[in-house]
């Protein structure tokens, strides 16, 4: 994995640093944060999350180019995850967990099919700083906050290599519906094999970028595109997980058989370049022995003055 990891990173590099990308430019950002507040409201599990990405490219005309490369985006993400009673876990419950991941991603068509493909370094343990940055917020909002016990027993500081592969298809369904299933696949962190499908009514993504949400799922745009008025998206997943970081065999942790995700979202653009996204996901059990699914909201804001 690591000789895997370090020859993405070069591939990457001599692409940034190839004759052409002198002409590139600042083509997008996008971003998602997401939060159990946001949805059943009962801070566990798959707690919080955000995601960010800027992309750089030698131009858009609302679709990713063929060539590997001439697109890059550098994606940012951090997640924490914690068990369902931070002062009093229950045995068997999942182990607090904080991850910090800094990657390098390109996205490319061939025909009619969209590919998205990269590198991250996920960081994990006290040195994120996430338990801490938690506590401090808990502080804030007058709730409990992690015990010494809980932060004792985290996942441990680590640098995990990871790879991310996924590739879809856009079928038009009608002039305003659009249904794209796609598979995923990530190599690292957590080893993920995932297949699912996005209906969007409406036009939100067309002729954007959109980048997928590692914890919900969501799409969010990192290019913008479509015009005003409202759309709808639903979506749903289901994966295959060999191996976790976050949840280790080695603890005695057993992965359930599958990884299940179902997702809603709203998108409103406004004339003047205002929008406002809301997602809320629901995600199935990660593990034997966790005691619920959970809800989990999505959200991204753009306000224009």
């Amino acid at each position: 994995m690591i000789r895997l990891f370090a020859a993405a990173c070069c591939l990457f590099a001599a692409l940034a640093t190839q004759p052409h990308a002198q002409e590139r430019e600042r083509l997008g950002y996008g971003r998602l944060v997401t939060n159990d507040l946001f949805g059943d409201g009962k801070d566990r599990w798959q707690t919080g999350s955000v995601a960010s990405s800027r992309v750089w490219g030698s131009g858009w005309d609302g679709a990713a180019p063929e060539a590997f490369g001439d697109i890059l985006e550098l994606r940012f993400g951090g997640a924490l995850m914690a068990p369902a009673n931070l002062a009093a876990p229950a045995a068997g419950d999942r182990p607090y967990a904080g991850a910090l991941a800094l990657g390098l991603h390109t996205h490319f068509s061939r025909g009619a099919t969209e590919v998205a493909m990269g590198a991250d370094m996920v960081f994990t343990g006290p040195q994120t700083g996430l338990d801490r940055f938690q506590d401090a917020l808990h502080d804030v909002l007058g709730v409990d906050h992690s015990t010494a016990g809980v932060r004792a027993t985290q996942i441990g500081n680590r640098v995990h290599p990871t790879l991310v592969f996924e590739a879809g298809r856009a079928l038009s369904l009608s002039d305003s519906a659009r249904l794209r299933p796609f598979i995923e696949a990530r190599a690292g962190v957590e080893n993920i094999l995932r297949v699912g499908a996005d209906l969007t009514v409406g036009n939100y993504g067309q002729g954007a970028l959109l980048v997928r949400d590692p914890v919900s799922g969501q799409r969010y745009r990192a290019i913008a595109g479509g015009g005003a008025g409202l759309s709808l998206v639903l979506g749903g997943d289901i994966a295959k997980v060999s191996n976790s970081t976050y949840l280790p065999a080695s603890r005695g942790y057993r992965l359930s058989n599958t990884r299940d995700r179902l997702r809603a979202g709203v998108h409103w653009q406004g004339k003047s370049g205002r929008s406002a996204y809301y997602g809320l996901s629901w995600l199935g059990k990660e593990f034997k022995g966790q005691a619920d699914d959970q809800l989990i909201g999505s959200l991204r804001l753009k306000l224009a003055f």
